[in-house]
């Protein structure tokens, strides 16, 4: 039986017109091109080549040969094109995220992103209340303390923590507070929920300790509350992730250092809705997510 890759190199050998040329297509050392060509001769009992040190050239028995095989090597070769096509991740990929991912993901990094999967596109759900992730036909969450149902599965990114911080213009108004009890006589920013709470629980030196706070500002996107918190309405509970490059900026204080919310439930989490195998595109976005978020956390000013 004829070895249709002899059969291969032999065509791409004739419509090169040199061993040389044809090697360099198939990233192969012409003296093996040349030995296979010779080991099909072989098998079939003819020279299929004229060769000589100017020219090269098919016989009529490689001319025939030619004709009759090369249309049916071409088709074999675009169904495996076709099929690495199809093997490539491609299609859409549904994110539903905290409003405050893009104050520390970069838009740089779909721009890498897309340049590695070109058939791949995102679509961002920016949204800081809970989100019916089937319903919703969302691929992946990536949430501050998501609640993870049965069955879906979590990457845990990072521990996280919410700490108290207020503007620079806020505190020249009001003392900051310098115990947590006093922390309920000033103006508070909280995230909107369905059961109103007025309290928040806190982890200090003493342990964790729970006071009553005046919301006297709530909204449902982290992204407006971090807003609302620089623009000097009040002392806002905020994710870590997100406060510390403002603060770095001086357009807000760390409020109450000491304290902080914290717990297993508050970290960064990547949660999957589909179940095993994965569809490709969203494997590798969440990956692309997994690589970039962990340098980010790793390295925040890099």
């Amino acid at each position: 039986m004829l070895d249709l890759n002899d059969l291969a190199m032999f065509v791409q050998v004739v419509r090169a017109g040199s061993f040389s040329e044809a090697a360099r297509r198939l990233q192969m050392p012409a003296n093996t091109l040349s030995r296979r060509i010779d080991q099909l001769e072989g098998q079939l009992g003819t020279r299929l080549l004229h060769r000589s040190t100017r020219k090269l050239a098919p016989s009529t028995e490689g001319q025939a040969l030619f004709e009759r095989y090369a249309p049916a090597l071409d088709q074999i070769l675009e169904i495996g094109r076709l099929h690495a096509d199809e093997q490539t991740p491609s299609g859409s990929v549904r994110v539903t995220a905290m409003a405050g991912l893009f104050e520390f993901f970069r838009m740089e990094w779909l721009v890498e992103f897309y340049a590695r999967y070109p058939n791949i596109s995102v679509d961002f759900l920016l949204d800081d209340t809970p989100t019916d992730l089937i319903a919703e036909r969302v691929d992946l969450a990536l949430r501050m303390g998501i609640e993870s149902r049965s069955g879906l599965k979590v990457r845990r990114l990072a521990p996280s923590a919410m700490i108290l911080a207020a503007s620079p213009a806020y505190l020249e108004r009001r003392a900051a507070p310098r115990t947590l009890r006093e922390l309920a006589e000033h103006d508070c920013l909280t995230i909107s929920n369905r059961q109103s709470r007025s309290t928040w629980r806190l982890q200090g030196p003493r342990g964790s300790q729970e006071v009553t706070i005046n919301s006297r500002f709530a909204v449902n996107d982290m992204r407006v509350l971090a807003q609302a918190c620089i623009a000097g309405l009040g002392i806002a509970l905020l994710p870590q992730l997100i406060v510390e490059p403002i603060i770095a900026q001086g357009k807000l204080v760390r409020v109450l250092p000491t304290y902080r919310r914290a717990g297993t439930g508050l970290g960064l989490q990547l949660v999957y809705t589909s179940r095993p195998p994965v569809p490709p595109a969203v494997a590798v976005f969440a990956e692309f997510l997994l690589e970039k978020l962990d340098k980010a956390m790793t390295n925040p000013s890099g």
